[in-house]
């Protein structure tokens, strides 16, 4: 079933052409919706990704674009069906309350209105010693940037992603700071810890092909030893603070192949695993992709 379908005006285009006295009149309706869409979730929360699939009505319908109030561009990629999919992020940050999408492409344009939820996210106060509270190179910021950038035309991944590792959920996607009495406004817990001793095996959530290592000895002071996973399409694993790497760039790996293992390198406070899922540079909530994943 497709939600929030739109309900104005005519679905075909019609032409009526009459010579009454040497007048011709011509009546043209609205021109025909080329593409019915179906969007997952139809009630999305602040951190969700939203699926928008668009199925062609008529074999001659164009690849189309997807826009989110009228500010952002999301690509489409075919899928099974002939049909075009799009993945828009959401995230703590975001406004809840009315988005806009549309479907732009051959015929109409598709409007249809979803309604972002707001959700609470706990809170933490942090106190950052003066040495600790500017960890970072440029080099290392680059690198992540770069890497958080990448949009590769395959998709690797297949169904729902796996835990990463076995130990336990220390800190929630999320959560939101205080970093010594002050209000951090643009921060988030972008991923999921898991608390784990060092060295137990950290493996990847879904296969892709490996986009970024970064050392500790090359400048990644802040990350610590990092792995970067390309799952495609704009979707992208993340995973810090490890105490080893057993995979170079470039790299393929399977779903629960092991990359590294778990360490306590970077701005950490102990052995633990820091998983970010990115879906087009926003760190999205990793939960619903383990549950249901995405087609």
């Amino acid at each position: 079933m497709e939600p929030n379908r739109e309900s104005h005006g005519l679905t075909r285009r019609s032409l009526l052409v009459a010579a009454a006295g040497g007048t011709a009149i011509v009546l043209l309706g609205r021109p025909a919706q080329a593409y019915d869409v179906i969007l997952n979730p139809d009630a999305p929360s602040l951190g969700d990704t939203i699926s928008v699939i668009a199925v062609p009505r008529t074999s001659d319908s164009a690849q189309p674009k997807i826009t989110v109030n009228d500010r952002l561009e999301y690509p489409t990629f075919p899928i099974s069906g002939n049909r075009f999919r799009a993945l828009v992020p959401t995230s703590p940050l975001d406004p809840p309350g009315r988005m806009v999408v549309r479907v732009i492409g051959t015929g109409e344009t598709r409007n249809l209105a979803l309604g972002l939820k707001n959700r609470n996210f706990p809170t933490q106060r942090i106190t950052l010693s003066p040495g600790r509270s500017n960890l970072g190179t440029q080099h290392e910021f680059d690198r992540v940037a770069a890497f958080k950038n990448l949009v590769t035309p395959e998709r690797h991944w297949n169904g729902v992603m796996q835990r990463p590792n076995s130990g336990r959920t220390t800190t929630q996607y999320g959560v939101r700071r205080y970093y010594n009495g002050v209000f951090a406004q643009d921060y988030y817990h972008r991923g999921l810890d898991y608390g784990a001793p060092t060295g137990s095996p950290v493996t990847s959530p879904a296969a892709g092909r490996i986009g970024l290592v970064g050392r500790v000895a090359d400048g990644f002071e802040l990350h610590g030893n990092t792995i970067g996973i390309d799952h495609g399409q704009g979707v992208l694993s993340i995973m810090l603070h490890l105490s080893r790497i057993d995979v170079n760039e470039g790299d393929f790996v399977r779903p629960g192949q092991v990359i590294g293992a778990v360490g306590n390198t970077g701005a950490s406070s102990g052995p633990h695993l820091h998983w970010g899922l990115y879906v087009h540079g926003i760190c999205v909530d990793p939960a619903p992709w383990m549950a249901r994943g995405f087609e």
